[in-house]
């Protein structure tokens, strides 16, 4: 069943981006630019291989995340952040902003 998020669209956005561990893969990204998995797992502490692979899916289906895969020996795959990715973390730096000015 589809779900209607035309009530509120941030529903939506919070079925994306919540959870433990989202933002701070996609701030993890957007900081180093270009990112292979095992050096994001390294910034990650505690974060499982199975996580952070569901996760990444998660962000790539939802054109937030784009994953390159090098076909090459040894084969490698990078992550880095796509326009929409970017123009999110604009948004969440207005949020990052509010929240600095509650405190």
């Amino acid at each position: 069943m589809e779900k209607n998020y035309s009530d509120c669209p941030l529903e939506y956005a919070m079925e994306i981006l919540g959870g433990k561990w989202k933002i701070k893969i996609i701030w993890t990204i957007y900081t180093k630019k270009i990112i292979r998995f095992n050096s994001l797992k390294r910034e990650l502490p505690g974060i499982t291989d199975l996580m952070l692979s569901k996760i990444l899916k998660i962000l790539v289906e939802n054109n937030i995340v784009e994953r390159v895969q090098f076909n090459e020996i040894p084969p490698h795959v990078e992550y880095s952040l796509t326009e929409n990715g970017k123009n999110l973390v604009e948004s969440l730096s207005n949020i990052r902003q509010w929240v600095s000015e509650q405190n």
